[in-house]
């Protein structure tokens, strides 16, 4: 066992990073599948550790205490982007897109609990292999897990929901490039007259230059640190009651507040040059420090059966982004760059969706409304929205 310390592993993340970027730059095929920089790099070093643990008996251990504050750092810089106005122009799209995540959610549990009940599974174990840990990611899955071994008497459910989020979060990562490829086919490609009018939203340009200062940096840094702390405050605040927010749910709703009372005060005009900026480097070093350090070889432990659970999971996955998100969103560009971000939160996490997203637009040009409308369903509705169909359908007479 080799253990790097936070230092180490947040060099072994930017070396991540680079090495992902160098990927993409020579092998044509990832710049054709539009695979993000992060995932081509973080699953080529996980598959290089599994080789090393199997044939080699050496174990590569990060420490990832970093991983956290970096999630909430790019949830922060969701809110502090998020003005009143956009989310207003984006109203009607985000409430359709509600309605197709919703779809989704409803699907996979029909999915996970009809296969398992038809492979010989426990029907709560298709559950797990649901929306719990694919679109519920891995926190929602370990949560759910303890409450199935207890409750429900299956048995090792943690393990089984950390496995298939981690199957999720690999699959999210390398799909919604791929469905993206296909979609954009269909329509015509925008190019650089598309939304020329306007700047790029937060997280929509990744590698675009932008020009700061030094103190410009310091306030954006200031707004991050009081939404993650106000976050933090709220989250203990709503703990145990009917209200219960995650944490990275609360600090992009801080974030959200903070954002338009200071605009609507007139005290402060928030920089999305800095945000942005200072959320992209948080969302790619957390992508690169998740990916890395995939624990890969406990996916072995799925049986068989579980396996081919997931396998129809994220073909499911895929055909319905192809079929009902590309369409119902409006079968134009904006929807097929939507069909990529949903296939990422809806088998991994709302960070692998805008990942998806940039290396389609970093591709063929920008898409306002995916980056508008993802992140605000991704990070903020589809928890509240996951629990409440998770809940009925642990209501049904059979479960």
């Amino acid at each position: 066992m080799i253990q790097l310390d936070a230092y180490a592993t947040l060099v072994a993340a930017t070396l991540v990073l680079l090495f992902g970027r160098l990927l993409i730059t020579r092998i044509e095929w990832l710049r054709t599948y539009n695979i993000p920089k992060p995932v081509a790099g973080g699953l080529v070093v996980a598959l290089s550790l599994l080789l090393l643990r199997t044939f080699g008996d050496i174990e590569l251990k990060f420490d990832t205490q970093l991983q956290t504050p970096l999630m909430l750092g790019f949830f922060a810089s969701i809110g502090l982007s998020a003005d009143l106005a956009s989310l207003r122009r984006g109203g009607r799209a985000v409430s359709i897109f509600l309605i197709v995540v919703a779809g989704l959610l409803v699907v996979q549990n029909t999915l996970g609990v009809g296969l398992a009940t038809l492979l010989g599974l426990d029907p709560h174990m298709g559950l797990l292999a649901g929306s719990i840990t694919l679109s519920g990611g891995h926190g929602t899955g370990a949560a759910w897990g303890g409450i199935f071994s207890e409750k429900y008497g299956v048995q090792s459910a943690s393990e089984l929901a950390i496995a298939c989020a981690t199957f999720g979060l690999v699959l999210g990562g390398l799909i919604g490039g791929p469905v993206a490829r296909h979609l954009v086919k269909k329509v015509q490609v925008p190019g650089e007259e598309h939304n020329q009018d306007d700047v790029p939203q937060a997280f929509e340009m990744p590698d675009l230059e932008r020009q700061i200062t030094t103190f410009s940096v310091i306030e954006t840094l200031a707004l991050l640190a009081i939404s993650l702390k106000g976050g933090e405050l709220l989250a203990s605040l709503l703990k145990g009651s009917m209200l219960e927010l995650p944490v990275f749910v609360c600090v992009l709703f801080v974030g959200v507040l903070l954002r338009n009372a200071l605009t609507l005060l007139n005290w402060h005009e928030v920089s999305d040059r800095e945000v942005s900026l200072l959320g992209n480097v948080s969302l790619s070093l957390f992508l690169a420090m998740a990916l890395m350090s995939l624990r890969l070889w406990d996916l072995a432990s799925l049986a068989l059966p579980i396996f081919v659970l997931l396998a129809a999971q994220t073909l499911g996955m895929a055909l319905y982004a192809v079929f009902v998100t590309f369409r119902v969103m409006g079968s134009n560009y904006d929807a097929a760059v939507l069909a990529a971000g949903h296939c990422g939160f809806g088998l991994g996490a709302t960070p692998t969706a805008i990942a998806n997203m940039q290396a389609v637009t970093m591709r063929f040009g920008p898409s306002h409304l995916a980056f508008l409308v993802v992140p605000m369903v991704g990070a903020f509705f589809i928890d509240i929205i996951n629990a409440m169909i998770i809940k009925l359908f642990l209501a049904l007479p059979f479960l």
